[in-house]
């Protein structure tokens, strides 16, 4: 169904893609899901428990579950970053003897669960940090199927690949290999320091990747059909790879939800490396640094990424700016931002997807709802940077909106971060592969809106993982679960999930909402305004 304009949302190259082929669908709710032929048809009937494979980087006893899904956990592929190593490029982990323990998660550079997350996002420690979880149906390399590498969000500050939300079975299930990468956050891996090299988790990013192209096969994947994908700071990750001709060769397609403009600028990330190192009392060296504990620099992260800022003021930081620790546009490595890039043209073909949340940030100012019900929303808005002309264009495309100002600020800052992102890059993009999507399911746990990360247990059909009632209430949809994983499905194998190709002419969206997608004619027109 094809419907009319939204009048406001609800509260590296690679050839050109082949056409979609018919191939044989097994059932699954809402969509079916594409399998390859060839797919080996024991894949599930091998001996449990226990496999071991020998892989380039050496052997691994995994792990085979009652769904079929064979695991392999914390597979390093870079030295443990730590000494001399801490602040220093990944260095490509050395082939080891003997068979290594895989059946259990690897450390990860969290260091203490935060209270409170939307995700549950397991703390685990150890040095081993660059690590790679596998998730697969076969360990054949005959297999030769397509590859999904995902890298977690949390704002390049926290996050974890070992949440229950990112688990691989239902990919495997569909004939797709799930890899997620574990990379160093906030100062180790994306800080300014005066004697060290920039971009460092950047640098993990390429290395996992790397990896990836030299040790796929002995999982039963094809390094040729890499997809990646990310959510929020892993979308901004995404794209950046998009951007980075270092990148070519790594992957053929790639899917971004709520991807965001993370680049920052060398100035910005040097002073707020510097307020780092005065906050912690130390030189803003790598050996000052090596004297801080992680745990204190997690608690120094923040406050040095605001600069003092009143919350308002720092957010509207995030909103001219982005996020404090992220890639460094540096001129090399990087050498333009996000849409710079694709202006001119790098990534073009690359078929890519872009997904947004209708409220993605929407709750950020709930907890000042009833103060901020005394003030107009035109002052906040004026306060969060919107023109005026603007703000009356936007204002007038989202009248509908409800939740008073701070709905309204809430709403502002999600279409600017987010949804107005989104559409602009698509739109950079011009005519190359690109494709649009809303999610539009509105939790009656979050106040019947569809907030950032919502997504996650739908495009993994994960909807049974831990957390995910507390987070959106029981029963939520398994048809809508079972459509947009299916079009994932679909990209990563076909490099099409089957709905109209977005252009500025015909500017068709899919929006996902229960009980099924539709596509919308101008589905981001409500944010049109920001662009």
């Amino acid at each position: 169904m094809t419907l009319q304009h939204d009048p406001g949302a609800s509260s590296a190259d690679a050839p050109d893609a082949p056409a979609r082929a018919a191939e044989p669908l097994p059932p699954a709710p809402g969509r079916a899901a594409a399998v390859p032929d060839g797919f080996p048809v024991d894949a599930f009937q091998e001996d449990p428990e226990n496999v071991v494979v020998t892989a380039p980087a050496g052997s691994l006893r995994g792990r085979r579950r009652a769904d079929g899904t064979i695991t392999f956990f914390g597979i390093p592929f870079a030295e443990a970053p730590v000494g001399m190593l801490r602040f220093q490029p990944p260095m490509p982990r050395a082939r080891w003897s003997g068979i290594r323990e895989a059946r259990f998660h690897g450390a990860t550079p969290l260091r203490a669960e935060l209270p409170g997350t939307f995700i549950p996002e397991p703390a685990i420690p150890g040095d081993d940090v660059l690590n790679v979880d596998v998730f697969t149906p076969s360990t054949d390399p005959a297999a030769a199927l397509p590859v999904l590498v995902f890298f977690h969000g949390g704002g390049f500050t926290a996050g974890s690949p070992a949440s229950p939300w990112y688990d691989g079975g239902a990919f495997n299930r569909d004939g797709v290999v799930t890899v997620n990468v574990s990379y160093r956050l906030g100062l180790d891996g994306f800080g300014w320091i005066e004697d060290a090299p920039a971009n460092r988790a950047v640098l993990d990013w390429l290395l996992a990747l790397e990896w990836v192209q030299g040790n796929i096969r002995a999982f039963g994947g094809d390094p040729s059909r890499v997809t990646i994908a990310g959510q929020s700071a892993g979308a901004a990750a995404v794209l950046t790879l998009l951007g980075m001709p270092r990148a070519r060769g790594l992957f053929r397609a790639a899917w971004s939800m709520s991807g965001l403009d993370a680049g920052v600028a060398p100035e910005r990330a040097e002073r707020i490396g510097r307020a780092l190192a005065a906050l912690g009392g130390v030189e803003p060296t790598v050996a000052g640094f090596s004297s801080l504990s992680p745990e204190r620099i997690a608690k120094l992260e923040t406050e040095a990424a605001a600069g003092g800022l009143k919350p308002t003021a720092a957010t509207r930081e995030l909103l001219d700016d982005g996020p404090g620790f992220a890639p460094t546009i540096d001129g090399d490595l990087i050498p333009h931002g996000i849409l710079e890039a694709a202006r001119r043209g790098l990534g073009a073909g690359i078929p890519l997807v872009l997904t947004a949340t209708d409220d993605e940030f929407a709750k950020l100012f709930d907890a000042h709802r009833g103060a901020l019900r005394f003030l107009p929303k035109s002052w906040m808005l004026r306060r969060l940077g919107i023109p005026r002309r603007r703000r009356r264009d936007w204002v007038a495309d989202n009248a509908g909106l409800r939740g008073g100002t701070a709905g309204w600020a809430g709403r502002y800052v999600s279409d600017r971060v987010f949804r107005a992102f989104a559409l602009e890059l698509a739109e950079v993009r011009g005519p190359a592969k690109t494709w649009l999507a809303r999610f539009a399911w509105r939790s009656r746990a979050q106040r019947k809106r569809a907030v950032h990360c919502s997504d996650l247990p739908f495009f993994f059909d994960r909807l049974a993982a831990d957390g995910v009632a507390a987070a959106l209430g029981p029963n939520p949809p398994t048809m809508l679960a079972g459509a947009l994983h299916a079009d994932a499905v679909a990209f990563v194998h076909q490099l099409d999930p089957g709905w109209p190709k977005y252009s500025p002419r015909n500017a068709e969206v899919e929006v996902f909402d229960a009980p099924l997608p539709e596509t919308v004619h101008d589905g981001f027109g409500s944010v049109r305004a920001l662009t």
